[in-house]
């Protein structure tokens, strides 16, 4: 028996290594403080849903009262008390308790022969409504609300009449309150649901997954694993890495160390490991694009005397070449490698430099190829919601791939090769990067207050939320533009004035 169990855990191990994710290359945190600044703005997009309720026309007859209620309006709204808060594992909460609902609607009413009409103000207090929106990850890998479950009440609903039958609606008015009062009650949550499964996953449908960075490389966003919820946090696990567009389906395996967030303090965290940056350069190298060439004007007049004073008798063998312009090719080797420390961010790049004469004409004549291996200090900054780098050179040697006493004789070109790459080549490569990479939060929410922490195999960036945009405003820019009705819809008729008809 012990037997057949060994083996048959050893036909499903494969299957379970396969199965185990792979650690993210990026990972945020929102923290309790940052759901409260979403709440404020999601309060006030809540207030815009409820006025916008509809409620159907409300008709009937008690004895010789005879009732017409149309065109509903929700006047004014007053949400005294409102709570947004995680429910573990998948869950937010959101309650709305003791909320106030202004109306005002158009009455038609016949008592015997006696025919009034006119508009009615009424008011819903007591209102309670508990709303769970269930998040989750789609197919697509992409944020959404999932589901939502809702329940809303009104306690008590009063009716203002006025007129020569005031004393008579006062005596009716239990059977309009209670109607409109179901009526109400009943439109609440549908309304949420709408606002939710719709509009609202319109907005994270803003978040960016997997797009294009440049015209070279692009950025994979996707969500490992569904978002995990604490009473205190939501943590979403990213993907976070970068591909090549001419090899859009190739991965990168993740060795790094998983980035931890174990702060709370800030509204948003957000982490990224030393796989998310590698994942970029190796996108890069693979893309061919890094390499970078100078000749004749380009290269340094100081640095062009040095060259030929130090192949000075290869250019003499070479004449009558001795004046063709000079050429130097800068290729990575290899694809450059990113180590993060508690002390700092830093780059390690390995590269060939080849330098040649190209005499007009003719082919051009390798003078020498030498290596190099340069280190660069990586500062990493947030601005706005696009994650930079500013790269500066820390060391560098070169060496020849020949013989020793070739690098002894290139040791000479060390410094002025170091002020070429300061001086021309860092400001191409800073240039590159200053676009930056923007982070997979909604249109319209950015990060203020950046601090940057270096931890082993990872850095994180806290930083507080900043709403640049409403959600009703991204949500109108994206609402689709409704089509035109195949056949032409009757407009809805206007209540009838004839008390025969009531």
């Amino acid at each position: 028996m012990a037997a057949g169990s060994c083996c048959l855990l050893l036909f499903l191990l494969p299957w379970l290594v396969t199965a185990s994710p792979s650690p993210p290359g990026c990972k945020i945190r929102i923290t309790s403080k940052g759901l409260d600044l979403v709440k404020q703005e999601g309060l006030r997009f809540v207030e815009q849903e409820l006025q916008n309720i509809t409620v159907s026309d409300l008709h009937g007859k008690e004895g010789q009262f005879h009732y017409n209620i149309s065109q509903v309006k929700v006047m004014d709204l007053q949400l005294a008390f409102s709570d947004l808060h995680f429910q573990p594992q998948q869950h937010l909460v959101f309650n709305i308790k003791n909320a106030s609902i202004s109306l005002r609607f158009r009455r038609q009413l016949l008592y015997w022969f006696f025919y009034d009409i006119g508009s009615i103000n009424a008011s819903a207090d007591g209102v309670h409504i508990h709303t769970v929106l269930q998040l989750a990850k789609d197919e697509a890998g992409r944020l959404k609300i999932s589901n939502i479950t809702c329940n809303a009440s009104i306690a008590r609903m009063h009716a203002g009449f006025s007129g020569t039958l005031r004393k008579v609606y006062e005596f009716l008015s239990t059977f309009i309150v209670t109607g409109m009062r179901f009526l109400l009650s009943q439109q609440i949550c549908p309304s949420l649901e709408h606002a939710s499964l719709v509009l609202l996953n319109s907005v994270l449908d803003t978040v960016p997954v997997r797009n294009y960075v440049d015209e070279h490389i692009g950025i994979d966003y996707s969500l490992l694993q569904d978002p995990a919820v604490s009473t205190d946090t939501l943590d979403l696990d990213f993907k976070g890495m970068f591909f090549p567009r001419v090899r859009e389906n190739q991965e990168l395996e993740n060795h790094a160390v998983e980035p931890v967030i174990k702060e709370t303090e800030r509204m948003v965290y957000v982490a990224f490991s030393e796989y998310f940056f590698d994942s970029a350069m190796h996108a890069y190298f693979q893309a061919g694009v890094l390499t970078i060439e100078l000749q004749g004007e380009k290269v340094p007049k100081d640095l062009e005397v040095l060259l030929r004073a130090t192949f000075f008798g290869t250019i003499f063998m070479l004449s009558p070449a001795v004046d063709a312009p000079l050429r130097l090719v800068l290729q990575v080797s290899a694809p450059p490698r990113c180590i993060i420390k508690p002390s700092g961010t830093s780059v390690s790049v390995s590269a060939f430099l080849n330098i040649s004469l190209v005499p007009q004409g003719r082919p051009a004549v390798q003078l020498s190829s030498m290596a190099m291996e340069t280190k660069l200090s990586a500062k990493v900054f947030l601005q706005g919601k696009a994650l930079r780098v500013q790269l500066d050179l820390r060391r560098f040697r070169i060496y020849s791939k020949q013989s020793a006493l070739e690098s002894l004789a290139l040791f000479s070109l060390q410094a002025p090769l170091k002020t070429l790459l300061q001086l021309t080549i860092m400001p191409l490569i800073n240039e590159r990067t200053k676009k930056g990479v923007q982070i997979p939060l909604p249109e319209g929410m950015d990060f203020t207050k950046e601090v940057v922490t270096n931890h082993a195999g990872y850095l994180t960036v806290g930083a507080d939320l900043h709403f640049s945009k409403g959600l009703r405003e991204v949500i109108e820019k994206y609402r689709p533009v409704p089509t035109a009705p195949a056949y032409p819809s009757s407009q809805p008729a206007e209540p009838s004035v004839d008390p025969h008809q009531l």
